[in-house]
């Protein structure tokens, strides 16, 4: 079978004639589908249902300590809560805060502080000259916007099979004082699903920065969302800091914001003391206690890691099969051509796509022109701008099977057709 790129530009004709037809097809089914965010179906939000049934007036609404939980204090959260969280994170319940519900929260509030009142003593960002960040690409467009809502310069860092660049990562980051920062997702990336190597985290955990305020932004989302009973391992971030002589390098974040309700889950940072005292000082004006009674319907419910880990296998068994539908979809209708390739992820909630250079934007417009909306292509990329314009995000959690199957077969047809109309320009 002839690749694309092999084929005359009179067999492409014909071939794109013929696409055309296919994709007037999809035009004339009025579609209004959604591929453009990571979020759990309506199938997932229901094996959580459960959870609204551990609390109500008749409950014991104290904690083991005796902690009221409907009344103020517990700053940092409730000893239950940063246990389970503890376990999920593979810290020390001693090294975390539990905030509300939502780990970009956290980020943000973070990145603020620094700005503001700086990182552990240091000068505040805001009065720094140049603040910049390294940002592995592709990226989560949302740490993206953080760090572009305040102004700091953003560093592409390609992604390997292994995770950043490594050499890249290490040579800013010893080299230029002005390097406050790394976003990372390591293990199942957005978009990728690539999980950090070995070595990787080893290297993260013996960088030398330039900046003494230097932080790695591990933002470990997606730590307990495996798609297999095999999955990827992933070594423990803080650990590895502390034996290396570096305990005060990274921020680690996690929620359940995925495992029971987005928007009513509970988000906590995990970090070496020195850190957590200090983003302590601003929470001490900020709040006087984020929402102990959700944490403690979290610990009712879940009750241990246990827990946890057989709630996230119902979660896989809806998951697993959408992700394979689609991979399934690329790989008999695009295997071969030479117009695309991809990554079966392990776990996480994307599949990473990457077109042919100058053809990522046309494919999406294609796409949403039929009836599908995906990510805006660029979007996993600072400032939304994709040098190659090659990669598309998919997100295959939220729409039935049904749906998902149409918008599969819908996003390869319009991968064909703008991948033909490429080449044809150099024909």
């Amino acid at each position: 079978m002839k690749t694309y790129k092999e084929m005359s530009k009179e067999e492409l004709l014909v071939l794109k004639s013929e696409l055309e037809v296919q994709y007037k097809t999809f035009q004339d089914m009025n579609l209004a589908l959604d591929m453009s965010r990571g979020k759990p179906s309506a199938e997932q939000l229901d094996i959580a249902m459960g959870m609204m049934d551990v609390l109500n007036s008749e409950a014991e609404l104290k904690c083991a300590d005796k902690t009221d939980c409907r009344n103020y204090g517990v700053l940092d959260g409730i000893k239950e809560a940063k246990e389970l969280l503890g376990a999920m994170m593979e810290v020390s319940p001693d090294n975390i805060i539990i905030y509300g519900n939502s780990s970009l929260n956290i980020m943000f509030d973070t990145v603020a502080h620094s700005m503001i009142k700086g990182v552990a003593g240091n000068t505040p960002w805001s009065k720094l000259d140049k603040v910049k960040f390294l940002c592995p690409v592709p990226g989560y467009d949302r740490h993206f916007a953080i760090t572009e809502f305040f102004g700091i310069e953003m560093i592409n860092i390609p992604m390997t099979e292994d995770g950043p660049d490594m050499d890249l990562v290490e040579k800013y980051v010893s080299e230029d004082e002005t390097v406050k920062g790394i976003w990372c997702v390591p293990k199942y990336s957005n978009p990728q699903g690539i999980t950090y190597s070995d070595e990787t985290v080893l290297r993260f955990a013996n960088l030398k920065p330039a900046a003494k305020d230097f932080r790695i932004y591990w933002d470990n989302a997606y730590t307990i969302h495996h798609l297999y009973d095999e999955h990827d391992m992933l070594i423990e971030i803080l650990g590895a800091c502390e034996k290396a002589g570096n305990p005060d390098m990274v921020y680690k974040f996690s929620s359940t914001s995925k495992v029971s309700f987005p928007g009513s889950g509970v988000a906590a940072i995990a970090a070496s003391k020195t850190n957590l005292d200090d983003l302590k000082k601003q929470m001490t004006i900020q709040t006087i206690g984020h929402d102990k009674v959700n944490q403690l319907r979290h610990v009712r419910y879940y009750k241990d890691m246990d827990g946890l880990l057989n709630h996230m296998k119902l979660h896989a068994d809806i998951m697993r099969p959408k992700f394979e539908a689609v991979i399934d979809v690329l790989n008999r209708e695009l295997g071969g051509k030479d117009i695309g390739t991809w990554i079966k992820p392990m776990g996480g909630y994307f599949i990473s796509f990457d077109s042919l250079e100058g053809c990522a934007k046309e494919i999406v417009k294609k796409a949403k022109e039929a009836g599908v909306v995906m990510t805006n292509a660029g979007a996993t990329y600072p400032y939304g701008n994709d040098p190659k314009d090659t990669n598309i995000r998919i997100a295959p959690s939220f729409p039935t099977a049904e749906e998902l199957s149409k918008a599969a077969d819908l996003f390869v047809l319009c991968v064909k057709l703008v991948s033909v109309d490429k080449i044809l320009e150099s024909k």
